[in-house]
C-alpha cells in the first residue's frame, strides 16, 4: 500500500482501545492519527489522558504518546480527520447504536468491538476466516443509511473464537449439539488484577449477558445474506456456561459435541490443521499463517504456553478424544483481547481494505 490510511481510535484510553493502538504500532496499511474518548480527556495528550492507567505489558508507542485527544461525541470533527475507525467506547448499547451509526453517516467506516450492533440485520459480524462474505451486506446497509463509503462492521464475542473456529473446521461432519463452558480471562471486563483483587484466588461463575452471547453469535457467523439481511443459522443447537476465572489473557472452552456424520480423530485433526480462510489466501498482514493449531499433549493447551500461538491470532485446541454421552469432546483456547477483540477488528479492517469497502477518503486531512 503506497500511503497508509488514516485510523481513528474511538475510546482510545481503555483496555481494548489501547490493544487497538498498541497492535496498530508499525502496522503496514494503517496508522493512528486520530484517539477520540470522553470529554473528559479531551484536550489532554494521549499520555497524559491515560496516566497511570495504561494496561499492556509494552509501553504506550512513542508515536501516539503526543497525540491530542479528541472528544468522541464531536463525530464531524473527528470523522474529518481520519479514512475510517475502531469503536471500542464505553457507553450504553443505545448510545453506542447511535454514535457508530453517527460516524458511518459522516462517511466514515466504522469497525467496531462493541455488542451493540451484533444483531442489526444488515451488519456484518463478522471471523474473516469463516465468514468473509457476510461484507456484502454493508452495501444493502449504506442504502438504509443513506451513504456512499459510511457503514458499521463488528467483530463478535471473544469467548466463542475459543470454539467456533473448530466447529466451522468440522462443517462437513454437521454439528447438531454443543455444549461449551467457557473459563473466561478478567481483561475480557476490562481489567487487570491490580484493579479486580477480588479476582485473585477466585472463580465467578456469571458474566452478565456472556451466555446468551455464547449460544447465539456463532449462529449469525455461520448464517446466509438474503434480500439485504444476515439470516441465522438454525443448527448446530449451543447450550453454554461462562465463568470468570484468575486468568489474565485467554478464554479457555471445554466443549462437547454430536455431530450428524460420522468422523474419526484422525479426520477431525486434520480437518483442524489444514483449515485455511481468505485472510490467509490473500496473506493479510495480521492473519496467522496457521489459523488453528492442534496439540497432542495431554496437558495442552494452556494459557501460559499457547495463548500467544501466532501473535494472539491463532486458536489452539487439545484433548480430542470420544465422549460417553456426546460424539467428540476437546478443549479450545484463544487469546481474547488480539484475536477476540483489537486484532480481530483489525483484520476485519484489513478484509475490508482488501475487498474495497475501506478506502482512503479525499478529504481526510
Amino acid at each position: 500500500m503506497e500511503h497508509k490510511l488514516k485510523v481513528g481510535i474511538l475510546g482510545g484510553t481503555g483496555m481494548v482501545g489501547q490493544r487497538f493502538i498498541s497492535l496498530l504500532e508499525n502496522h503496514p496499511w494503517f496508522e493512528v492519527t486520530t484517539i477520540a474518548a470522553s470529554p473528559r480527556s479531551a484536550g489532554k495528550t494521549y499520555e497524559e489522558a491515560v496516566g497511570d492507567r495504561w494496561k499492556m505489558t509494552a509501553p504506550i508507542p512513542e508515536a501516539v504518546k503526543k497525540i491530542p485527544v479528541m472528544n468522541v461525541n464531536e463525530v464531524e470533527n473527528v470523522a474529518s480527520q481520519v479514512d475510517f475507525v475502531f469503536s471500542a467506547v464505553d457507553m450504553s448499547k443505545d448510545e453506542i447504536r447511535r454514535i457508530e451509526e453517527e460516524y458511518a453517516k459522516a462517511e466514515t467506516p466504522v469497525v467496531s468491538n462493541n455488542s451493540a450492533h451484533r444483531w442489526t440485520p444488515d451488519v456484518p459480524m463478522v471471523v474473516p476466516e469463516i465468514n468473509p462474505e457476510h461484507m456484502k451486506v454493508i452495501d444493502f446497509q449504506r442504502k438504509r443509511l443513506g451513504t456512499k463509503r459510511g457503514f458499521v462492521a463488528v467483530k463478535p464475542n471473544c469467548s466463542i473464537q475459543s470454539y467456533a473456529p473448530v466447529l466451522t473446521a468440522w462443517k462437513e461432519f454437521e454439528p447438531v449439539e454443543v455444549v461449551a463452558t467457557t473459563y473466561q480471562a478478567i481483561s475480557g471486563a476490562g481489567k487487570t488484577f491490580k484493579d479486580w483483587p477480588e479476582m485473585v484466588g477466585n472463580v465467578i461463575p456469571f458474566i452478565s449477558g456472556e451466555e446468551e452471547k455464547s449460544e447465539k453469535e456463532p449462529l449469525r457467523i455461520w448464517g446466509e445474506v438474503k434480500d439485504g439481511v444476515i439470516v441465522p443459522a438454525s443448527s448446530p443447537k449451543i447450550t453454554c456456561q461462562c465463568i470468570r476465572v484468575p486468568v489474565l489473557d485467554g478464554h479457555t472452552a471445554a466443549v462437547f459435541v454430536r455431530f450428524a456424520k460420522k468422523a474419526t480423530k484422525e479426520q477431525l485433526i486434520e480437518k483442524l490443521r489444514t483449515f485455511r480462510g481468505l485472510p490467509q489466501e490473500l496473506a493479510l498482514p495480521s492473519a496467522p499463517k496457521q489459523f488453528i493449531q492442534y496439540l497432542e499433549e495431554d496437558n495442552r493447551p494452556q494459557v501460559a504456553l499457547d495463548v500467544n500461538f501466532e501473535s494472539g491470532m491463532g486458536i489452539s485446541v487439545g484433548r480430542l478424544r470420544e465422549d460417553t454421552i456426546y460424539d467428540w469432546k476437546f478443549v479450545g483456547l484463544s487469546h481474547n483481547t488480539v484475536r477476540g477483540a483489537a486484532g480481530g477488528g483489525i483484520l476485519c479492517a484489513e478484509l475490508l481494505t482488501a475487498q474495497g469497502y475501506i478506502t482512503a477518503k479525499e478529504t481526510a486531512k
